[in-house]
């Protein structure tokens, strides 16, 4: 099931982009009380992150419309209110609020 409030990202191991940023995705779990992650084509990855959902199936993938991973999408109240699409330390930034989120990485990278 996934959150009703909180962040959700959609990311795949195959995905070049997801795999640069599996550390950010294990400090946003860490940080934040409502940070899940569905994965598309492994349900152990990212690993160090708990909350995970296997959408192996791309039914959650489907439902909200992602066409690119990594996605990540801030929902409140069971609806989506922002999306980032690809890795954007900016975009990951505001939506998460951890202001040095992505040290080290490239400013953006498609997905």
């Amino acid at each position: 099931m996934l959150l009703t409030d909180g962040l959700i990202a959609f990311v795949k191991r195959e995905c070049p982009a997801c795999s640069l940023i599996e550390p950010v995705m294990r400090r946003a779990a860490k940080d934040l009380a409502a940070f899940q992650v569905v994965t598309q084509d492994d349900p152990k990855f990212p690993s160090g992150v708990a909350n995970r959902v296997d959408d192996r199936e791309l039914d959650h993938s489907w439902r909200h419309q992602i066409e690119f991973t990594p996605t990540l999408i801030r929902v409140e109240g069971g609806r989506e209110r922002e999306r980032v699409v690809g890795w954007d330390r900016e975009g990951w930034r505001r939506l998460t609020g951890l202001r040095e989120l992505g040290e080290g990485l490239p400013a953006f990278q498609p997905g």
